[in-house]
């Protein structure tokens, strides 16, 4: 993940959530996992929260099991201080269970916590959950 210099941190925070959305979109792990910080939590609904070196293990699995097909979309992007920041989003799209093919419409509401202490953002922290 390259970001350009004098990028405004909202720029460099979008620009992260890109490309963690395209991690989803094609499977990666290794470049989902590089959008978080080493100590970086993932709380995903109805599966255990993984943390720092669990991280690739979780995505691992989220992979192996089903394909996402989703965009998102910022309804709120705060940047808190120099190296704090958070966003609430949504994600819509499809999943493919890969054991049966059966495609599914895929929506949640995200919040993330993103840091900036050593370097370019990361996240932090991660949750999702279903809309009513």
């Amino acid at each position: 993940m390259e970001y350009s210099l004098g990028m405004s941190p909202e720029a460099e925070i979008r620009e992260l959530l890109s490309t963690y959305e395209r991690a989803l979109n094609t499977d990666d792990t290794a470049l989902a996992v590089s959008c978080y910080t080493e100590d970086g939590v993932f709380m995903p609904t109805t599966l255990p929260t993984a943390a720092g070196h669990g991280l690739t293990e979780a995505y691992a699995q989220t992979f192996q099991a089903i394909h996402l097909d989703v965009e998102f979309t910022i309804d709120e992007l705060v940047v808190a201080s120099d190296t704090v920041a958070y966003a609430l989003t949504r994600s819509a799209g499809q999943q493919t269970v890969h054991s049966t093919g059966q495609r599914s419409a895929e929506s949640n509401r995200e919040m993330f916590v993103f840091t900036a202490a050593d370097g370019p953002w990361k996240i932090a922290r991660y949750i999702f959950n279903k809309p009513n």
